[in-house]
């Protein structure tokens, strides 16, 4: 299947993790496709990126469209996680959160906007489970993420009729290479993936892939009247209530 055939395709924190493999599941259906983060991408067009610093969302999008020409989809992918409790997390760290997980994911859209009105484009922002549920240490992370759930949803009214759709995507526990390294350093590495997949109604934790062609759908012309809309892709995780 070649969705993206002659598509030009964004992915930001596209060189490793969950946005790695969408940038592979786009350009394996045709897509032509960048990817914009700090660290050189030697897989695909790379465009150099600190999403701690406002000017640079509007940059990436001016050097892409001077490469490329046009922009047909937008995946703001990349994320930043800091473990803290409210108490203990300074007002600087908040807002480096807030800037990378929520505010450079606005000026991407508010760059990208007049190039995904002309090709009538799609954005795809990847949320979290933990926008509807928390984690402890969390708050940065959980208050950034259902922003950009609630961004999504106000892209998508504002925007649905220029022919551009915004949704988002709450991936829950998915075996990137971070959550691998994780585990591994784990007392009983067995005994933790064990107790995991017990959270899972599916009975194990998720691929990278997996949530790659969730995007894929949403981003390509089948999925043409879903937008301003949450997908959770979770294995049932915040489905299954908990034993007394």
């Amino acid at each position: 299947m070649m969705r993206f055939q002659d598509k030009i395709a964004l992915v930001t924190g596209g060189r490793s993790g969950i946005g790695q493999a969408i940038a592979r599941r786009l350009r394996d259906e045709g897509a032509r496709v960048f990817t914009a983060q700090r660290s050189q991408d030697t897989e695909f067009e790379w465009l150099p990126a600190d999403f701690t610093d406002p000017t640079s969302p509007a940059q990436v999008v001016t050097e892409l469209v001077s490469r490329a020409g046009r922009l047909d989809v937008l995946v703001n992918n990349a994320g930043l996680m800091q473990e803290s409790s409210v108490e203990a997390m300074s007002c600087e760290d908040w807002q480096r959160n807030l800037m990378v997980n929520l505010t450079a994911p606005f000026l991407m859209i508010q760059a990208a906007l007049p190039y995904l009105r002309r090709t009538q484009g799609s954005i795809v922002n990847v949320g979290s489970i933990e926008a509807l549920g928390s984690n402890p240490g969390h708050a940065a992370y959980c208050a950034s993420k259902a922003g950009l759930h609630g961004l999504t949803r106000a892209v998508a009214v504002d925007h649905g009729a220029e022919g551009i759709r915004c949704n988002a995507i709450a991936p829950g526990w998915i075996d990137t290479d971070l959550n691998v390294d994780f585990i591994e350093s784990m007392p009983d590495p067995v005994a933790f993936r064990r107790d995991i997949a017990r959270i899972h109604p599916v009975a194990r934790t998720g691929k990278p892939e997996e949530v790659a062609s969730l995007v894929a759908f949403l981003a390509a012309g089948e999925a043409g009247f879903c937008t301003g809309q949450i997908y959770t892709v979770d294995g049932g995780r915040t489905a299954k209530l908990s034993l007394p």
